[in-house]
């Protein structure tokens, strides 16, 4: 399993104030769409505050998450804003969210003046692009229940808050958020929460989830 280093897409505070001098903050509530699949894509993102989901509608209507989520610190929108094309995907914010939002000629502007963000986008997204392939692996390579333990660790570095119960989950996500997220059912992810709250490697309070041992779920991921 190949190890993304998340810190390099965090921009440090004089990197997110050059940002905010061009942008407009926009605040979003839990669920809302920011753009959608088809929109012109006119302009990128900076996470503040909240959690981002990145996902497709199949045929048939079923969610299916692409990419990793996007937190606070982070830009989003960038790629088809860069060639000018139209979004591929969805993004909707997890819990309520605040973003930055920065029109392209601005964003183009900022690119121009401050070569240190340049190069930050420049490593964000070869960040990206290796997060895509190691997301292919996972789907060819693990069964559900591997994924799902991997899903709950990751959700653990990346939004973790500890607690006496355990490291609890610093947001909640539906069992379908979660089914679109690992490529299976509603139904197998309850069951297999159940399964990992009985072995006490997680524990489930008020639908809060807090990671007991690491160790036993990491034993899942085969």
């Amino acid at each position: 399993m190949e190890c993304i280093n998340h810190e390099a897409l965090e921009l440090d505070d004089h990197e997110k104030d050059l940002i905010r001098e061009y942008g407009t903050v926009v605040h979003y509530t839990k669920g809302q769409i920011i753009f959608s699949e088809g929109d012109t894509a006119d302009r990128i993102y900076l996470i503040e505050e909240g959690f981002v989901k990145i996902y497709r509608i199949t045929p048939d209507g079923r969610r299916v998450t692409v990419g990793s989520m996007r937190t606070s610190g982070q830009l989003m929108g960038l790629a088809e804003t860069l060639y000018h094309g139209e979004r591929t995907c969805f993004a909707g914010a997890i819990n309520d969210a605040t973003l930055v939002v920065v029109r392209n000629a601005r964003f183009e502007e900022l690119l121009v003046n401050h070569p240190s963000i340049a190069i930050k986008v420049a490593t964000t997204l070869g960040v990206r692009m290796r997060e895509a392939e190691a997301i292919i692996q996972e789907m060819v390579c693990f069964q559900v229940p591997g994924r799902l333990a991997m899903l709950l660790l990751k959700m653990t570095e990346r939004a973790g808050v500890e607690t006496q119960t355990g490291t609890k989950i610093g947001f909640r996500l539906t069992h379908e958020e979660i089914a679109c997220m690992i490529g299976t059912s509603r139904q197998t992810v309850t069951s297999l929460l159940n399964i990992f709250r009985q072995e006490n490697s997680i524990a489930i309070e008020e639908k809060e989830v807090y990671i007991l041992d690491t160790d036993k779920l990491s034993k899942w991921i085969v």
